[in-house]
């Protein structure tokens, strides 16, 4: 009989940026078992219809699942703005946790009351968080959300192209700094993953938010039976539909 693949978190992005909700995750609860996948050879959803990313995000979901998941973390913006409601009604039983730019605590924050938000047009076009936003806009009178989409930036991350990653970097802050933002939010899982070039650009006086860690408490919370009460050091699995090497290299790194 083949043995039973352990319980596990699984984790999906539609690239390499969902690493920065896993070390997060990892970070955490260091014990638990995860399996990783990177839908690189698909990727970026960011810039693609609803069908398709709702598409892709089934699919994910479903490799996961196969693979022995009993909770599944949508490490991206996108897809969770667009999938998890549809994913969440057509698994009802299980415990699923998306991910959604930060602009609640950033309008809490904010000294002068202008919040950047930076997120592929996907996720700012998308109805949940056009939503999202309208609510904060209402709880935050007088709070001023300046919303940027770097066109290509996911995807020179996803790509490791350094020199247009540092070009798109730049023009957002430059966007963002001529607005005034003193916080800024970032709302796509990639961007972390060159946290340093957004400090670099926008200067010690702007404060950087990335959800990543209420993600993370978020998951802990919803912690199915089968993942509670294991103890020791949990274990990785990686996957990508992609090039698996970047993937690797840049784990390492984190």
């Amino acid at each position: 009989m083949p043995t039973q693949p352990s319980p596990s978190i699984g984790v999906f992005d539609s690239g390499i940026g969902g690493l920065s909700v896993l070390a997060a995750l990892r970070e955490l609860m260091p014990e638990k078992n995860y399996v990783y996948l990177a839908d690189s050879g698909y990727a970026p959803y960011g810039e693609r219809d609803t069908d398709y990313v709702l598409a892709r995000s089934r699919i994910c979901l479903q490799a996961l699942l196969d693979k022995g998941c009993s909770m599944a973390v949508i490490a991206c913006n996108t897809a969770t703005a667009i999938a998890a409601k549809t994913l969440r009604e057509e698994n009802p039983l299980l415990p699923l946790v998306g991910i959604e730019p930060a602009i609640k605590p950033a309008a809490a924050h904010t000294r002068n009351g202008h919040v950047g938000v930076l997120a592929t047009q996907g996720t700012l076009a998308s109805e949940k968080f056009q939503a999202l936003l309208a609510q904060i806009q209402l709880e935050h009178p007088g709070k001023q959300f300046h919303l940027h989409a770097p066109s290509g930036l996911a995807l020179a991350i996803e790509q490791q192209d350094h020199t247009q990653i540092d070009a798109l970097v730049i023009e957002a802050c430059k966007a963002l700094s001529d607005k005034a933002c003193d916080t800024v939010v970032l709302g796509c899982t990639h961007y972390p993953l060159v946290l340093d070039k957004f400090a670099e650009a926008l200067g010690s006086g702007v404060t950087l938010i990335d959800p990543a860690r209420a993600v993370a408490l978020q998951a802990q919370k919803l912690l199915p039976a089968s993942l509670k009460n294991k103890t020791g050091q949990g274990s990785l699995n990686l996957n990508s539909t992609g090039d698996i090497k970047p993937l690797q290299s840049l784990l390492a790194l984190l």
